[in-house]
């Protein structure tokens, strides 16, 4: 009967899921991580659109600039508040593609790299739901917020949450490209990087199993 048929997924989400098969990571020092960053119409997940995706990869504390990807999406909704942050139009002369085709270059850049972002449940959050849009299950990644990373650093413990033009701040980093995915992501990869170096300083180890403790306790995914 129709309920008991086996759900039939498009190519490009079997060629995703067939990245994590097997053993999917060595040292940490060569885990694949990709920074990114989306910038959207709004905050609020169901309702509104990612308007542009940003990413670039890390590994062992170099920044990958080549290994990086920038997409623009159509609109279908369009919020002219918030064209002030990001600069992003509805026409314009940037190429876009559709939401599908966003989600799909996505998924063929991070393959199964350990996803790394700042305030990260949001930028996962409409990821998901551009991918349920689609009729796919969620993202299978593992991820890291740079935000909790520096909590873990207990550099400052007068609060829980810091933005990212704090920690930019904090850590001298240019915010060149402000309020631009691929921009962000760039000043969250430097962040992480300078995290990373901090924590090592401090005798805090990070593991694959502090990468799944991180994701299990967060509800990221």
């Amino acid at each position: 009967m129709s309920w008991f048929r086996k759900k039939v997924y498009p190519p490009f989400w079997k060629s995703y899921k067939e990245c994590f098969r097997g053993k999917q990571y060595a040292e940490f020092e060569n885990i694949r991580f990709v920074i990114f960053d989306t910038e959207t119409t709004g905050l609020d997940i169901k309702k509104d659109r990612i308007l542009s995706i940003g990413t670039i990869a890390v590994i062992d504390k170099t920044i990958k600039v080549s290994d990086s990807l920038e997409s623009y999406l159509t609109q279908d909704l369009f919020n002219v508040e918030t064209v002030k942050i990001h600069g992003i139009l509805k026409q314009g002369t940037i190429h876009k593609v559709t939401e599908q085709e966003g989600i799909i270059q996505f998924l063929e850049h991070i393959k199964n790299a350990v996803l790394v972002a700042h305030h990260a449940a949001f930028d996962v959050a409409m990821i998901n739901q551009a991918l349920k849009r689609l009729n796919l299950p969620k993202l299978k990644n593992k991820v890291l917020d740079t935000g909790h990373l520096f909590v873990k650093s207990k550099l400052d413990t007068s609060k829980k949450h810091f933005s990212l033009d704090e920690l930019s701040l904090r850590f001298n980093i240019p915010q060149h490209d402000r309020h631009t995915a691929s921009g962000d992501a760039f000043i969250t990869a430097i962040l992480f990087v300078k995290l990373l170096c901090v924590l090592k300083k401090k005798n805090t180890v990070l593991s694959l199993a502090y990468l799944q403790r991180s994701n299990d306790r967060k509800g990221l995914l």
